[in-house]
């Protein structure tokens, strides 16, 4: 009670403030504690579980998914329950319950009162709850089916019937597992805004579409103002508009803002602009707000070759799943960031994620770090007969849909994948590609379409019209394993860059999956070799404009386990499920810079007087390779016992053209010096560098003098 009397006295604070407040949109969390009970005998309807919570029902903590613990094989319909208090002062006003995501069939009731539903584990939603509330206690319950069919998105992957396993490649994650809250306005709100940039020599503009809902049973005006301030946070452009919306409808005016001299977004050099909107009433009350990130930048393929604001680049990554043995794809932010900041400490540039749409956390790290991502629905591994099913593409366009609302106004979205590894070849493939891809044009005119395609790399002598009509190529190619032997991938690319001389081929997956090894440190040995002889062959081709690693960490499944085994960890990370690393990681880092750095000493009278460092960016077209920008650089030097010699701070470093570096202490050391040098990227994580040590030359000798009584007393012959 003590938690739910918090809440409602923020709620209160909430809806009683006076001016602009009193009528601001305003968002309350529902995160925290629930109830859940599984529901295998799926007797929860005529139980009642809609209108109360039945005995049994345990405590868990929202995000939340089942499939760990007690629960973690159950495929079924679970529940869960909370009750929220609500003052007086809610009546009359919109009232909207949110949901982050649930996996992946859900049934929402409100006071016993069905309000709603949604399929689809990955995207968000919201229902209107106006009605349905009341002052005083309300209890919300949420019946959640997370069983695949032939038809829903992840479904069964068909295509591998004969293996006697059809669940996808991840593991079951029944639950609520994104955020809960309930949204209050008040005569109007913004659904949406949808941002477009463009740049041209000297200037930059955003314009950004406001879907604006009129909440009242009369017609209205509003105000709109649109404010852009720069990476220091200062507004640099503003602009207004009056719109006028009928009774319950909805406008989508368009608002301009122009920024002189824009500081661009880059790979791995991210400025981010901040683009809010807000809608006002007649009286200039504020009713909402939406502020989205803005990175200007200009993506491009040419020549087979990916360009970012007019500079040729070349990238590598890793996907990474929503996995972890603590919160499984119910993930909170702070593994989010721990985990992004491993990436960026292996200069990951590009990245799909994975199989399904990724959390706001997910994209606004890849925003600031400068990543480009390709997110992906999850249709996985399925056949003909599935793509051409007519339940499947409308629920594909609404999965689709829901998350390019969500993200398409990140600077880090590349392209929209739209499958994986799926029967795109066959006609019906074909024509759901179609399909799709003309959906996705419709709704972001602006990005590149593709899917993520594993037969053109076991068989690319099959007829892939699809892949002809892709923006660009992306190919799970896993040689050494599943494609074929590690030698055949030399072949296998010239004989791509014959059959689809137009098209830029990304390399959406590759690595070393473990049961392909006895145990899992031959597995992380065979795992080096094999990436770093991959990477060579991709190396070597200059239409493979990037690589992407499956995958960072092991993850659960119930498939591609080690013979005997139903329910683990698929041994296929750098690092595993606890994040512990394996060699793998370092050969991965290491091999991924996109600087090198050799450090020669300066060597006087008397000692070690300094040392200078070269620092250059890996030659234009080498993989990876891509501008650094606002690089710096940072060194301490330590005596044999740990003692700081000498040490910089971090200064800025122009890697435009190769730099040196150099650094001295004050007086000469006659001893052992260890140096760090590090060169860091504008966020502070190291993009490369070199740890050396000094050791005097110093021979080592016994005492042995000789004896005096053997030597002449004559001088001159001693």
């Amino acid at each position: 009670m003590r938690k739910i009397g918090k809440f409602l006295r923020l709620l209160i604070f909430a809806l009683t403030l006076g001016g602009h407040a009193a009528t601001a949109a305003t968002r309350l969390d529902l995160n925290g504690d629930w109830r859940f009970r599984p529901d295998p005998n799926g007797e929860g309807m005529s139980a009642g579980w809609r209108a109360a919570p039945p005995e049994g029902a345990r405590a868990v903590t929202v995000p939340h998914t089942w499939n760990l613990g007690q629960d973690q094989a159950f495929d079924g319909v679970g529940w869960y329950f909370k009750s929220v208090v609500l003052p007086e002062g809610l009546a009359g006003r919109h009232v909207e319950l949110n949901f982050g995501g649930t996996f992946y069939k859900s049934r929402v009731f409100v006071n016993g009162v069905e309000a709603g539903g949604h399929e689809g584990g990955f995207t968000a939603y919201h229902l209107d709850v106006s009605k349905l509330v009341r002052p005083g206690e309300n209890r919300i319950a949420v019946a959640i089916d997370n069983r695949p069919g032939f038809a829903t998105i992840p479904g069964y992957a068909m295509r591998l019937q004969a293996s006697g396993n059809v669940w996808y490649d991840w593991w079951r994650n029944g639950g609520i597992l994104r955020d809960v809250w309930l949204s209050v306005a008040d005569k109007g709100l913004i659904r949406q805004q949808t941002i477009t940039q463009s740049l041209s020599a000297d200037r930059a503009t955003a314009v950004t579409r406001v879907r604006v809902e009129n909440l009242d049973a009369a017609p209205r005006a509003y105000r709109l103002t649109t404010a852009i301030e720069d990476p220091d946070g200062r507004v640099v452009a503003r602009a207004d508009q009056t719109v006028r919306v009928a009774a319950g409808g909805a406008a989508e005016p368009s608002l301009s803002v122009e920024v002189q001299r824009p500081q661009l977004w880059n790979v791995g050099a991210a400025r981010l602009y901040r683009l809010s909107t807000q809608l006002c009433d007649e009286d200039g009350r504020l009713l909402d707000e939406r502020t989205d990130t803005v990175g200007f930048r200009k993506i491009e393929i040419k020549g087979r070759r990916l360009y970012v604001n007019g500079q040729a680049v070349r990238l590598t990554g890793m996907t990474r799943h929503q996995d972890s043995p603590w919160e499984g794809q119910a993930e909170s932010v702070g593994t989010i960031r721990q985990d992004w900041n491993d990436l960026a400490a292996l200069h990951v540039t590009l990245t799909r994620p994975v199989h399904y749409p990724q959390p706001q956390a997910v994209l606004d790290e890849a925003d600031r770090q400068g990543v480009l991502l390709i997110p992906e629905i999850p249709i996985w591994q399925m056949t003909e007969a599935q793509l051409a099913d007519p339940r499947l593409l409308p629920l594909a366009k609404r999965q689709i849909g829901e998350m390019i609302a969500e993200a398409g106004n990140h600077p880090s979205v590349l392209a929209w994948s739209v499958m994986n590894e799926s029967d795109a070849s066959k006609p019906g493939g074909l024509a759901f590609f179609r399909a799709m891809k003309a959906h996705i044009n419709a709704l972001d005119p602006g990005r590149f379409v593709t899917f993520a395609d594993s037969d053109v790399s076991i068989a690319p002598w099959k007829p892939a019209q699809a892949l002809r009509e892709a923006d660009f190529i992306m190919a799970n190619a896993y040689f050494g394993t599943w494609s074929g032997g590690a030698e055949s991938v030399e072949p296998w690319l010239d004989f791509f860059d014959k059959t689809y001389p137009d098209k830029m081929l990304v390399i959406s997956e590759f690595g070393w999956p473990g049961p392909f090894s006895t145990d899992p440190k031959a597995a992380d040995i065979a795992r080096v070799e094999n990436l770093l002889g991959q990477m060579a062959a991709f190396e070597k081709r200059p239409f493979v404009g990037g690589a992407i690693f499956w995958t960072y960490q092991d993850y659960h499944s119930n498939r591609n386990l080690y013979a005997g085994s139903v329910d683990g960890y698929v041994d296929h990370g750098v690092v595993d499920e606890n994040r512990q690393r394996k060699p793998s990681y370092a050969a991965w880092e290491q091999r991924n810079r996109a600087i090198d750095v050799s450090v020669a000493w300066t060597v006087g009278e008397g000692g070690l007087r300094g040392f200078t460092a070269k620092v250059a960016p890996r030659a234009a077209g080498a993989l990876p390779s891509y501008p650094l920008i606002g690089q710096r650089v940072r060194w301490k030097a330590l005596d044999q016992n740990g003692a700081v010699i000498a040490e910089s701070p971090a200064t800025e470093l122009d890697l435009s053209a190769p730099a040196v570096v150099t650094g001295g202490w004050n007086r000469p050391v006659d001893g052992i010096v260890r140096l760090t040098f590090d060169v860091l990227t504008p966020t502070g994580v190291r993009s490369g560098g070199q740890a050396a040590e000094y050791r005097p030359f110093k021979l080592g000798s016994a005492p042995f003098p000789p004896d005096p009584a053997q030597l002449s007393s004559n001088p001159a012959v001693r």
